[in-house]
């Protein structure tokens, strides 16, 4: 099983999906991207779970973000699937589902924990970034359905802190204030922050968004 970890490059690969085949990295393209497997399809969690990624779609659309599915199931049974989700959730499936069925996907990526299952994916989340490099993993056991604008949340951290030496703090939101990294001498924080910042402690400085939207 592999142990991908923060940091490493996503593994490529090519598949069957339910918009047609596609080798992964040039689906992404230049572009932030989310792979998240789910168990089994026509199965009740991953029903919500599907329709709630439709319904946010345009959301991670704004962000510059990609997000495919995958299961172990075969294409016909997603394309089955599909009509359920859209008649149940209200929302139909507007992004790519794997099917991967010989688990080849599932196996690069570690998505099969066998002592929770040696045949279904567990919910794992993969979030990549432009460099193909995976900048977040999140494994949700099959009966806990995932909260998808936590995701948005994290990926609004994410892409803020690639471009900026900041952190986000505990529960942070877009558009709150930030904390300028400890790597940052207070010297080079006039040139980045000339507004200024609050000091609650030397390690903890606090400052506005920056391009804050």
């Amino acid at each position: 099983m592999a142990n991908l970890q923060l940091g490493d490059n996503a593994p490529d690969f090519t598949a069957e999906t339910t918009e047609g085949n596609i080798s992964f990295h040039q689906w992404l393209g230049s572009g932030w991207g989310v792979l998240f497997s789910h168990p089994k399809d026509f199965t009740p969690v991953c029903t919500t779970e599907l329709g709630r990624v439709a319904a946010l779609k345009s959301e991670f659309d704004k962000r510059g973000v990609k997000v495919i599915g995958l299961s172990v199931d075969p294409l016909g049974s997603h394309k089955e699937w599909a009509n359920d989700i859209k008649e149940t959730q209200g929302h139909a499936l507007n992004f790519p589902l794997i099917a991967d069925g010989d688990k080849k996907v599932a196996n690069l990526y570690g998505m099969i924990h066998p002592n929770a299952s040696d045949t279904m994916t567990v919910r794992s989340v993969f979030v990549i970034g432009p460099d193909k490099k995976i900048k977040l993993t999140l494994t949700y056991p099959a009966s806990t359905g995932r909260n998808f604008d936590e995701l948005l949340r994290v990926i609004d951290s994410l892409q803020l802190t690639a471009n900026h030496k900041v952190a986000t703090p505990s529960d942070w939101k877009q558009g709150q204030d930030v904390i300028i990294v400890p790597s940052v001498s207070d010297a080079d924080a006039k040139q980045m922050f000339p507004s200024g910042w609050k000091t609650v402690k030397p390690y903890l400085r606090v400052v506005p968004q920056p391009g804050k939207r």
